[in-house]
């Protein structure tokens, strides 16, 4: 497959950019879509249509006391009506599909791109805020592309043609109607002006309090353990508190648009009936076109009513649509540099040359460090937290890329390999073993998509997990509970070592793989860890020396820097920092 790169979307924050972005997802449907304004078009029509053939029945039957043929009108305006019911159905049925495909794709699009943006990006960012763009802004669209768009397209012709029928009846009375328009348009101004902020205010505070909520929910055995449940409710009652403020105002301001376009029918209502009954009083016109001005003003205002409203709903998805779209517009990981290469089969020799990074400007979380690993040995990491031991394993497998400095994989520079192929060739066993909420055989299968269930088996044997699997009750059909829970923490870490012989890495990467495991089950780790090892270039990061005496190269890191490097047995002949660290921990153990 040929590189690519992939350019970002210049950021979209002007309001008609959005809607435009919008219109690219809907006009997909552009068939459909025409059909729907069709339907809307018809339906309009025949809304028009209905009261202005009851004013002409009433001129003609009612106030003549004519009786021969008022039948005719009579089914004429039931017909009307009962197609016009039809085409608004129609209408309504079309556009929900096409509102759902949108929806569809836009939350895929989203989804999508959650996968292929950099680790730092998920680092900074709280992960139920996200989730939250992507169920309740998506939500939020959805329900205004259901309802908004026709109700928008539908006022808009109705008012037109309220206003040229208006005008064809009677130029002088449909003048008079109008002066409410200024009225209405600097009162919906004043208001439109505060909620469009209040709406956006709201969907980022509701982000804020998913957020939380996600993160003291992932947390509860750290907020029981130290007894925190009062600071944390307290803390959702403030974060609760702006969003209830913000809440509050949108929704009272936006809830005068409805109370001011009442008023202001019915000022239009009691305009027409006063001059249009002077009007009528010296024959300027009908009772007749008194009956339709009075239909045709209340139409007149229900589509200013109804765009108003609208109008508002636009606001709160077109906020909940920039929060989607400033997720779509993020840089992307790239994937397929330019003279990238696509490695097949990696070896496993690493060298690190003179390589420095950090996290944030300013500082070095790693500084000049260098040093080489051939292929099918292993390579401890050791040192205080902080000393850039994980770091080191994020550079290699490629979740940042160096500062300055290079990184060679086979000789090759490790940004010019592309990530998908280089992580093809990895597998991770970490402290916390994430497991998925699926059957025990898949999260082994999940490191090789394509293995067969004897593979599987075979893997869990040699992870030593397969004598526990037997005895749960549906064996290697179990299906976990979220995050493993239900099982062990030494099970879980058993279950990622299966995962990991089934992916046959090149190259392993052992996080504190043992950290949290009880003595026992650590044995079994051990020997399930030496049999996934053999032959294939090992990273082990690990505080507990012990666990690493075996390892072909020990490095040794504080504050960024790499300090000693050698064998366990050479380390300890040097009497540095390896020395003093390994003797307090030997020290710790006797006591």
């Amino acid at each position: 497959m040929p590189a690519q790169v992939t350019k970002p979307f210049q950021k979209s924050k002007p309001k008609l950019n959005t809607v435009k972005r919008i219109w690219s997802y809907l006009s997909t449907n552009f068939k459909l879509l025409l059909a729907v304004l069709g339907m809307v078009l018809a339906s309009s029509l025949l809304g028009l249509l209905g009261p202005y053939l009851l004013g002409v029945t009433v001129d003609k039957y009612i106030v003549t006391k004519e009786n021969t043929g008022i039948f005719v009108p009579i089914l004429l305006l039931v017909g009307i009506y009962i197609l016009h019911s039809v085409a608004l159905w129609y209408q309504n049925y079309w556009m929900v599909g096409i509102a759902q495909k949108t929806v569809f794709t836009m939350r895929t699009e989203l989804f999508n791109q959650l996968h292929r943006l950099p680790i730092h990006f998920f680092d900074k960012r709280q992960h139920g805020e996200l989730m939250s763009r992507v169920t309740n802004d998506i939500e939020n669209v959805s329900s205004t592309l259901n309802s908004s768009v026709i109700q928008i397209f539908s006022s808009l012709l109705t008012l037109i043609g309220t206003i040229v029928i208006m005008v064809w009846l009677s130029p002088l009375l449909t003048l008079i109607t109008l002066l409410i328009v200024p009225i209405m348009f600097f009162g919906l101004k004043w208001i439109t002006n505060r909620t469009g902020k209040l709406f956006k205010e709201q969907q980022r505070y509701l982000g804020d309090l998913n957020g939380y909520i996600e993160e003291t929910i992932s947390g509860q055995r750290i907020v029981k353990s130290f007894s925190q449940e009062e600071k944390v409710i307290q803390e959702f009652l403030d974060k609760s508190e702006k969003l209830k403020r913000a809440g509050y105002f949108a929704q009272t301001y936006s809830g005068f648009i409805p109370k001011l376009m009442n008023v202001l029918n019915n000022l239009s209502f009691a305009i027409i009936a006063g001059i249009g009954g002077v009007f009528a009083i010296q024959k300027m016109i009908t009772i007749g076109t008194i009956v339709i001005f009075t239909e045709y003003a209340r139409q007149f205002t229900r589509p200013l009513n109804d765009l108003a409203n609208q109008f508002n709903t636009l606001l709160s998805a077109i906020a909940g649509a920039e929060r989607v779209f400033d997720i779509l517009d993020e840089e992307l990981e790239t994937w397929d540099e330019i003279n990238s290469t696509v490695v097949q089969k990696v070896h496993g020799e690493v060298e690190f040359r003179n390589v420095s990074f950090s996290y944030e400007k300013g500082g070095n979380t790693i500084d000049n460090v260098s040093f080489h690993v051939d292929s099918g040995t292993s390579v401890a990491l050791v040192g205080p937290t902080g000393a850039g031991k994980t770091t080191i394993i994020n550079l290699l497998s490629r979740f940042y890329d160096p500062d300055g400095g290079m990184i060679f994989i086979d000789g090759i520079d490790s940004v010019k390999i592309t990530r998908g192929s280089l992580r093809k060739n990895m597998a991770f066993v970490l402290q916390d073993s994430y497991l998925f909420q699926v059957s025990i055989m898949e999260n082994i299968r999940y490191g090789r998509l394509n293995a067969t269930d004897e593979e599987i088996i075979e893997a869990a044997k040699l992870a030593n997990a397969h004598s526990f699997i037997m005895k749960l009750p549906n064996k290697y059909d179990t299906i976990l509970k979220q995050d493993g829970n239900g099982i062990s923490q030494g099970q879980k870490q058993l279950l990622s070592i299966a995962r990991a012989i089934i992916a046959n890495p090149a190259i392993l990467i052992l996080d504190e793989a043992t950290s949290s495991i009880d003595t026992v089950t650590e044995v079994k780790i051990q020997e399930a860890l030496q049999r996934l090892m053999n032959g294939r270039t090992s990273f082990i990061v690990a505080h507990r020396l012990n666990t690493i005496q075996q390892a072909d190269q020990i490095l040794v890191l504080d504050e960024g820097k790499m300090i000693e490097k050698g064998t366990h047995e050479s380390l300890l002949q040097q009497k540095g920092y390896y020395h003093t660290l390994f003797n307090s921990q030997l020290k710790k153990k006797v006591m």
